[in-house]
């Protein structure tokens, strides 16, 4: 009887630990799922089922120290992209619309587009066409009726978030500036308080089509770009003073205060002299909202400590990339392992200075994509934002025959659509870090992954890691003590979203 008794309690004692250990493996269970696109396939896939690996890399999320605030992820409205959509059939129109803004597709939040024309623009135009109108008397976006318009309005349809969107102009019209161009030369001083008067009008003009303008960025590339297209130079000091006196408070006696302001608006190599005069004292920077960068000094370097100076200097505004984009390459057709190969170069391949041509070698155009949002994440930047959504199997059109590509490529002779592995990569960002999460800390064991976080306002956290070696890697991800196990494939991006 007590040898019955000795069992019976040996047995209670099993179920009990058995029972504990049940608990603390659930308590210590994290609901999550995981999305790859990988250069094996996967097109921003769930994955299920993982391989097993020799090296584990250990990941642990802080999510109570919280960085910067998301504004969004994008891309850009171009002419160009609009024009090939009223090329094609109302069913790819349709399609192409809802996979960057609808829920199920990339869900974009922040865009960008041009005024007047651009290098991917048909032709070059300006809203203020006749010559010696100060008071703009004669501004109309008429120009922007047919196709740029109507593109924005389809996005504005199927998004059931919204999105943001601000102007960036390339160049005043020619008769406002110093050489009489579209390219190059300086706006004239005669004529600054008429260029402030353009981007209230715009914002007016856009306005009565239902379409609310966000912001804008002073002037796309105001250090030039190599006099090859619409242009217009400002030095640092220059920008500082339009803004400061003229567009800002143009903007607030108008009513439109409440308008962002991006300034610079190009690479991030030389974003140290702008944000020096811009942020010089409370005055200069009353108006600056924010600051604009561009990825075109390097296909690898993120220059973060120039970001992170920016960010010190002014750590309250925004740091907006607003355009990336591979340039100078003829988009491949169908041919995804392509987009995963490192042939494709950039314009700084063939004409970068000897002492900065090795900034720009050989690169596949995801890893491009993925170490870039991932490092500029991790360095304080607040938006990342493409260049044109879609282009035709020429890179174009383009007036000027910059061919460019774009994430998702058409052959509207064939009405026929492309969708990259660009499209996936950018997905991976605006689909799953929504506006207003906050980028979280970690700890990342192993440098040769590019991981980054951020917490939504939802409670979820969407987890990013970039994998662009050839080899698999477990992963061990920690959180408030509790952990999850997989696998990221070689070569292969994932969002892994962790519920509450």
């Amino acid at each position: 009887m007590k040898k019955r008794t000795y069992i019976v309690v040996i047995m209670i004692m099993f179920l009990v630990s058995s029972c504990d250990k049940k608990k603390e493996n659930k308590d210590n269970m994290v609901s999550f799922e995981v999305f790859e696109t990988s250069r094996k396939g996967n097109k921003l896939s769930k994955v299920t089922s993982f391989q097993k690996t020799d090296s584990v890399v250990s990941i642990t999320l802080k999510p109570q120290l919280t960085l910067q605030t998301i504004t969004g992820f994008g891309g850009a409205f171009t002419e160009a992209s609009a024009y090939l959509l009223n090329q094609l059939s109302k069913a790819n129109k349709d399609t192409i619309l809802k996979a960057y803004f609808a829920k199920d597709g990339a869900r974009y939040s922040l865009t960008r587009t041009h005024m007047n024309s651009c290098d991917f623009s048909i032709s070059n135009y300006s809203y203020t066409p006749v010559e010696g109108d100060k008071t703009l008397e004669h501004f109309s976006i008429e120009e922007d009726m047919d196709d740029l318009i109507p593109m924005i309005k389809g996005a504005m349809a199927v998004s059931e978030d919204g999105f943001k969107i601000f102007g960036s102009p390339w160049t005043a019209a020619p008769w406002m500036k110093d050489n009489n161009s579209w390219v190059g030369g300086k706006l004239l001083p005669e004529y600054y308080d008429t260029w402030a008067l353009f981007f209230s009008k715009y914002a007016d003009a856009y306005k009565n089509q239902g379409i609310d303008i966000w912001g804008f960025t002073v002037e796309n590339e105001p250090m030039g770009n190599g006099n090859n297209w619409e242009s217009m130079h400002y030095t640092p000091d220059e920008m500082t003073n339009f803004v400061q006196n003229y567009l800002g408070p143009k903007l607030k006696a108008d009513g439109k205060g409440d308008l962002k302001i991006l300034g610079f608006d190009q690479n991030r190599a030389h974003l140290k002299d702008w944000v020096d005069s811009m942020y010089k004292t409370e005055e200069t920077s009353e108006f600056f909202d924010g600051t604009a960068i561009h990825w075109y000094d390097s296909t690898f370097e993120i220059f973060p400590e120039e970001l992170q100076d920016a960010h010190n200097k002014a750590p309250n505004k925004l740091l907006i990339q607003t355009e990336a984009c591979v340039d100078s390459e003829i988009p491949k057709w169908q041919d995804d392992d392509w987009y995963w190969r490192k042939e494709a170069t950039d314009w700084g391949y063939d004409w970068a200075s000897d002492e900065r041509k090795h900034f720009h070698p050989k690169y596949a155009p995801v890893n491009r994509y993925a170490r870039d949002i991932i490092g500029c994440l991790n360095n304080w930047v607040d938006g990342w934002v493409d260049w044109n959504m879609v282009l035709d199997t020429n890179g174009g059109p383009n007036w000027f025959e910059n061919w460019c590509v774009a994430p998702v490529i058409v052959d509207p002779d064939k009405d026929e659509v492309y969708f990259t592995p660009l499209y996936y990569t950018m997905a991976h960002f605006s689909k799953y870090i929504r506006p207003d999460a906050k980028v979280i800390e970690l700890e990342n064991s192993d440098m040769e992954l590019k991981v980054t976080a951020a917490k939504n306002t939802d409670g979820t956290i969407a987890v990013v890691i970039f994998n662009e070696t050839e080899t698999p890697k477990g992963i061990y991800l920690a959180i408030n003590k509790k952990t999850m196990e997989f696998t990221i494939d070689a070569q292969a991006i994932q969002t892994i979203m962790i519920s509450n």
